[in-house]
């Protein structure tokens, strides 16, 4: 009986992956034919099974920026982004979909030691992070084994200075590996969809008004409060917006 029910979901997860591959092909004609809002139609049909790829969101971004449509153009190229940072066809699309934005925001540079430790730890994930102090690790056994086993004086010696050198690098991974988690945890970016959305100082429509922002707008969320997000600028600006006027990047 399992043998049967794994065989049924794998010919439906099969045939899941069939039918989005249809609509994909579907909505890429539609989008060759300069029919860009049914062509959106159809990439956000597949998005709605819960279906997720940097070709998806980037097709998303480019038919949006065909109808001038800002804020939805800059979140899905960003979202193209995240599931693939190199992609040099993304990074254009969203520098090009990025011009269309009205606010001008100064980012203010990071220097000195913190820059330079945050460069380091943005070298790699969390996930290779932990590999290579898992790797390191694992060679460090080796080493002291070998060492110990060694009658020669100079393996030994070798085997000595490797193994510690090993151990350090393994700690100094695991180090980076949490200081990544804890980058990511407080990298929580959205970007603004309301045409004009006015910031506050508190979380209320009463409190004064600081500035306001307009739709393609990247900020950072610090934080809830009901139905309000405490934002930040890139240049350290900060107030708090209705949740509805923008829409965060994390979430899948």
């Amino acid at each position: 009986m399992r043998g049967i029910t794994i065989l049924f979901l794998y010919c439906f997860s099969v045939f899941g992956f069939s039918q989005n591959d249809t609509v994909f092909e579907e909505a890429n004609s539609l989008y060759n034919e300069g029919k860009y809002a049914e062509a959106i139609d159809k990439y956000e049909e597949i998005l709605g099974l819960d279906t997720h790829s940097a070709e998806l969101y980037f097709n998303l971004g480019n038919a949006n920026y065909k109808l001038n449509n800002i804020a939805p153009s800059i979140y899905y190229y960003e979202k193209a982004l995240q599931l693939n940072p190199t992609d040099k066809d993304i990074q254009d699309n969203l520098a090009f979909a990025q011009n269309m934005t009205i606010d001008a925001i100064d980012k203010v540079p990071e220097v000195g030691f913190s820059r330079i430790l945050k460069n380091i730890v943005n070298t790699f994930n969390t996930d290779t992070w932990a590999k290579i102090a898992v790797g390191t690790v694992l060679l460090f056994v080796l080493l002291f084994l070998m060492y110990h086993f060694s009658y020669a004086t100079t393996k030994k010696r070798i085997a000595f200075v490797t193994s510690i050198l090993s151990l350090l690098i393994a700690c100094f991974s695991v180090v980076m590996a949490f200081q990544k988690e804890g980058l990511d945890k407080k990298d929580n970016p959205a970007i603004v969809f309301a045409q004009e959305s006015r910031v506050k100082s508190e979380a209320n429509q009463q409190s004064e008004e600081v500035f306001r922002l307009h739709e393609g707008t990247k900020v950072q969320v610090l934080e809830t409060y009901e139905d309000w997000k405490k934002i930040q600028l890139s240049d350290n600006s900060t107030g708090w917006v209705p949740s509805k006027d923008i829409k965060l990047l994390k979430l899948f």
